[in-house]
């Protein structure tokens, strides 16, 4: 499987020397990127915001990758602008309309669950009645009042899409493994600053670590904001949220979103590993010069598995009624018969309407993937993945 354009290796060589200019100095690239996103957002950033602090120091771990590559950087730099111009914008927005924190975000969905096992099915069709609502790709990366100039907001939908257009061009097995658009519903790690999410593109020693170590509750606070900003000028609608990487943060999303309820996906580990070690290999080889897939491998042997200790530590302290568990061999293998019971559980109407809707979304491209993958090349084998997830692969099995 090829897994980026041929163009690309040729474009990181010719560009090497402004890659080792831009990494020489990365404290006044960040300098640049957040002038820039205050022009773009109107606003100015306060001075030692923690916000911004901590991408200054992202932006310092991926400067010291032996193996960056000129477009990773590039990527990577152009995101956390953006992610920078949202956070100004949202302020700039609360500080104009105090009202806008006092929007309802109630009984919000989160679906979570390892990746590869099926969130994104669950996650397009629980958001499809109209009472509910999902965040779309473009929103995320220009959040604004949904009483915006319907211009300005068309016009932002249209350069999201060139964005996630672009992705194809240099790695065009993308919208085989993950598919999307500006218009999809997308996941939450566009809005929360920090997380596992980062490493689907760089090996960062330490970085899990960190992440141990750091409150969560501001950045779902942030998430809320979020929610209000997009909800401001529109009704209030069941907000239905998706992220593998909420699983080790549930504590900090029920502190900030209380009357939440959490639906959990499950499936096999051992397949999960193979299909999600090639996802992140396709990230890796866009962001790096080379990579070792054994390294991908020994990198999510261990993180994925935190993962499932972390949220299943900490749904402990979640009320039973407020966790929907789903077999992903279950849920895929009679998706008719399965979703009219999930959305019993979560509360919601399951109607003609809906069932219409899930033969749209399985009829999608890219909803029933052709995806080869195989656990050794990434130096795994099925007894390696046993033991990492202990007794929650045999959990999974009694769920089938």
């Amino acid at each position: 499987m090829r897994r980026i354009a041929r163009w690309v290796r040729p474009v990181n060589a010719m560009m090497s020397p402004a890659l080792a200019r831009a990494v020489r100095e990365p404290d006044r690239t960040f300098d640049r990127l957040l002038a820039r996103a205050e022009r773009a957002a109107g606003a100015d950033a306060e001075r030692g915001d923690a916000f911004a602090e901590d991408f200054r120091g992202l932006l310092r771990r991926f400067a010291e990758i032996p193996t960056l590559s000129y477009l990773g950087w590039a990527a990577t730099t152009a995101e956390i602008q953006m992610r920078l111009e949202n956070r100004l914008r949202i302020r700039a927005r609360l500080a104009e309309a105090p009202r806008i924190a006092e929007e309802p975000i109630d009984r919000p969905i989160v679906v979570v669950g390892l990746p590869r096992t099926a969130t994104t099915l669950a996650h397009k069709v629980i958001a499809a009645p109209e009472g509910n609502r999902a965040p779309l790709m473009w929103e995320f990366r220009a959040t604004d009042r949904a009483d915006a100039d319907p211009r300005l907001r068309d016009r932002r939908r249209r350069q999201a899409q060139q964005v996630s257009s672009a992705v194809k061009y240099i790695a065009p097995v993308w919208q085989t493994i993950h598919p999307n658009s500006a218009d999809t519903p997308e996941e939450c790690v566009l809005a929360l600053p920090h997380g596992l999410h980062w490493l689907t593109r760089f090996r960062l020693t330490g970085y899990r670590e960190w992440l141990a170590e750091r409150d969560f509750a501001p950045d779902y606070a942030y998430l809320k904001e979020f929610l209000q900003v997009l909800q401001y000028g529109d009704r209030p609608r069941r907000w239905v949220l998706k992220s593998p990487f909420h699983m080790y943060n549930l504590d900090a999303l029920m502190k900030v979103f209380p009357d939440a309820t959490i639906m959990w996906t499950h499936r096999d580990p051992q397949t999960v590993m193979g299909s999600w070690c090639s996802l992140v290999e396709t990230g890796t080889a866009m962001c790096n010069r080379v990579y070792d897939p054994f390294d991908i491998g020994a990198d999510w042997i261990d993180a994925l598995p935190w993962m499932v200790d972390q949220g299943r530590e900490q749904r402990l302290r979640i009320p039973p009624e407020r966790m929907v568990d789903v077999s992903y061999h279950q849920l895929t293998a009679d998706p008719y018969g399965q979703l009219p019971k999930i959305f019993e559980q979560l509360g919601l109407e399951w109607t003609f309407k809906e069932e219409g809707n899930l033969e749209s979304v399985l009829a999608r491209p890219g909803m029933r993937r052709n995806h080869e993958y195989t656990l050794a090349r990434y130096g795994l084998d099925a007894e390696a993945v046993e033991r990492a997830f202990g007794d929650y692969g045999r959990m999974v099995t009694s769920m089938r």
